[in-house]
């Protein structure tokens, strides 16, 4: 999740950052450090994270994050993000899913926002945080639900809103959930068109 300096939320999903001080070590104890950038100087966290997105701590073996701003077709940010669904990694598919929030036009931006507040909920609800999980998947199927008509790129508008209630309501007084084998299907075929939808449509 890519937080604005100084801020706890994600700038392009809405999502709770709650990974800062998970090292262990106290804040009061902990040397300072500088804060991390990425090539371009943006601030960016440099700790390796496991599967789940959680930061590890520093030289530990991680996994590799998303690389940021890969320009793709919706198709293929939807191939890709299924994969890393698939694979058990939905903070890593809600990075592929932020980098086609931020490309989409004006008329498609909650479509991929909404995609990506989903991830993040299946993210929470994996790290067993029943309360930060419901709230992404609500906030993400309301995003999608005004595209449940056109159903653009192939997107399972209908079938993610479904599997949004039914995961909120497994979350009440359970612990983690598996990340792969609750993950949803993003599309109802196995391709996507990669037509754009028009203004009208969505």
């Amino acid at each position: 999740m890519r937080e604005r300096p100084g801020s706890t939320v994600c700038e392009h999903c809405g999502a709770g950052a709650s990974d800062a001080g998970d090292s262990g070590v106290p804040d009061s104890v902990a040397a300072p450090r500088r804060r991390d950038r990425d090539e371009e100087g943006r601030a960016r966290s440099a700790r390796p994270r496991d599967g789940l997105g959680r930061p590890l701590p520093y030289g530990s073996p991680g996994v590799a994050r998303q690389p940021e701003g890969v320009p793709r077709t919706p198709a293929q940010s939807l191939t890709e993000a299924q994969r890393l669904l698939d694979d058990g990694m939905p903070f890593h598919a809600h990075e592929v899913l932020e980098d086609a929030w931020k490309a989409a036009p004006e008329a498609e931006r909650e479509l991929w926002r909404g995609l990506a507040q989903l991830a993040v909920g299946l993210t929470h609800a994996a790290r067993g945080n029943a309360v930060g999980g419901t709230s992404l998947l609500d906030r993400g199927a309301a995003a999608i639900a005004p595209y449940a008509d056109a159903s653009p790129y192939g997107i399972d508008i209908a079938g993610l809103m479904t599997w949004a209630r039914e995961l909120t309501g497994r979350l009440a007084g359970s612990g983690a959930v598996p990340a792969a084998e609750t993950a949803p299907r993003l599309r109802t075929t196995g391709e996507a068109t990669e037509n754009r939808p028009s203004g009208d449509e969505v």
